[in-house]
């Protein structure tokens, strides 16, 4: 093994884990996921199934990825965000049939309790700010804020505000 995982995780047979992730306390990676290398998966993670996560992201505690959620390279996922899936579930209805493909582009940060609905893709470099709800897509290097979000302003690669998004 040359990932590092805490003896009170599981990962289930079959999932694919890039050489130096570390995998935290109490997560869940099942077995038809995809993570890369140099990841970082907090504790109480949940990671399904249909799930892509590219190398050097960093999934921070209490964030459950479930199916059809793809994170490109060096994505941030802050504390308690959140993913859907479903655009309307019901309790009574499986729509498993009907999950929605949400992509997260390279370097994207989403900020902690921030809401992610499904079938959006967020740009490169974005910046979700804590507490956001995004419902739609969201552009290269938009910094979002809100309910729903709407873009505030732009930032950098280093996550430093700027006035001009094409660097």
């Amino acid at each position: 093994m040359k990932y590092f995982c805490h003896e009170t995780s599981v990962v289930d047979n079959g999932a694919t884990i890039g050489d130096g992730t570390k995998i935290w306390h109490w997560t869940h990676i099942s077995s038809k996921s995809v993570i890369g290398s140099e990841c970082s998966i907090g504790q109480n993670v949940y990671v399904a199934n249909d799930v892509v996560i590219g190398d050097g992201c960093k999934i921070q505690n209490n964030v459950s990825i479930f199916d059809s959620v793809r994170l490109e390279e060096n994505v941030f996922c802050g504390p308690s965000m959140v993913f859907t899936n479903v655009i309307n579930p019901r309790s009574d209805i499986e729509r498993k049939d009907e999950y929605k493909t949400t992509l997260v582009k390279k370097g994207a940060s989403i900020g902690a309790n921030a809401t992610i609905v499904c079938g959006v893709t967020l740009g490169e470099y974005c910046f979700i700010a804590a507490g956001a709800v995004i419902t739609k897509d969201v552009e290269p290097y938009a910094l979002m804020a809100g309910v729903p979000a709407k873009r505030i302003g732009w930032m950098d690669e280093e996550g430093n505000r700027i006035s001009n998004p094409h660097i």
